[in-house]
């Protein structure tokens, strides 16, 4: 027989890992930097204890392209471009899970996509579904839809940045059990609706876990590109729409880290009687959102 002082389990030590944003100032065009300078921050962030790790959106190539041909040239196969195979090398070597976005090129179509790679390689890829400003010019929207991955540690589903105004994203992501949503980033100053001193996308990141009961890991980057200014401010979001760690600095790049407790993404009641996915009026709109035509809620027959 057990000790029962001993093998007693401590609740809430279920499933404890350390994840981070990790926070970087690309160069458009200077891939080999770019994907040099993520690998530093993969390893620094695993020295520190780190199993899993965003990077922000198309952290190899630059965000802000001149032409089509510009972002043609700089994408690459996912998985098995040269991008890819050095950040899964990384993984591999250093046993951790990493999510990055990357320029896609599949045939003569190209996608703003994320990449989920582990010790094991590739794990999958999510490509962005709503296209933000000239992104539309190069890129062709997603055709993958919302997959969530199963990993050691839980259930990590993936969004792009403009993802993040559509609920939708989120709820069917956490409809489908996800535990962490990866969200690799590039927040831009929009005056007056986003700036480096109001960074409502990291707030709609807070309402998008709190609706939903999700970890959120948001790695935003920094910098000017092109006329264009990033405004940092990653961070991690607890279930309850807390941040964890962060928001980080709008300047300067910056290693997001938190521990979290994955678990607590599965206890989702907020009260004795209610739980925001099982109080969905699914008699009004299927699970997935898509509102079912016929009587509208509260109009009399």
């Amino acid at each position: 027989m057990g000790n029962p002082t001993t093998d007693k389990r401590e609740r809430g030590g279920e499933s404890r890992i350390k994840v981070a944003a990790l926070q970087v100032h690309p160069q458009v065009g200077d891939k080999q930097r770019n994907v040099a300078g993520s690998l530093r921050m993969i390893h620094d962030a695993a020295r520190q204890g780190v199993t899993l790790m965003v990077l922000p959106e198309l952290c190899n190539t630059g965000y802000v392209f001149n032409s089509r041909g510009e972002c043609f040239a700089l994408a690459e196969k996912v998985p098995g471009g040269a991008t890819t195979e050095a950040w899964a090398g990384a993984a591999r070597d250093l046993g951790v899970y990493v999510c990055a976005g990357i320029a896609e090129r599949e045939g003569r179509r190209l996608y703003n996509s994320a990449v989920l790679i582990g010790p094991e390689g590739h794990v999958g890829t999510y490509r962005k579904t709503h296209l933000w400003n000239e992104e539309k010019l190069w890129f062709e929207p997603g055709d993958l839809g919302y997959p969530v991955f199963e990993l050691p540690f839980g259930r990590v589903g993936m969004r792009i940045c403009y993802d993040v105004w559509f609920p939708e994203v989120s709820r069917i992501l956490a409809a489908q059990g996800a535990d962490i949503i990866c969200d690799p980033t590039n927040w831009v100053n929009v005056p007056p609706l986003q700036t480096k001193e109001k960074p409502t996308a990291a707030y709609s990141a807070q309402q998008m876990s709190l609706m939903n009961s999700v970890f959120a890991i948001c790695a935003d980057r920094v910098g000017e590109e092109r006329g264009c200014l990033f405004i940092g401010n990653s961070c991690v979001v607890d279930p309850t729409g807390g941040f964890v760690a962060g928001p980080a600095s709008a300047e300067e790049p910056a290693l997001v880290i938190a521990e979290i407790n994955v678990s607590q993404a599965r206890y989702r009641h907020w009260s004795e009687f209610n739980d925001p996915m099982t109080d969905r009026r699914t008699d009004l709109y299927d699970a997935y959102l898509g509102y079912l035509p016929g009587n509208p809620a509260g109009r009399d027959r």
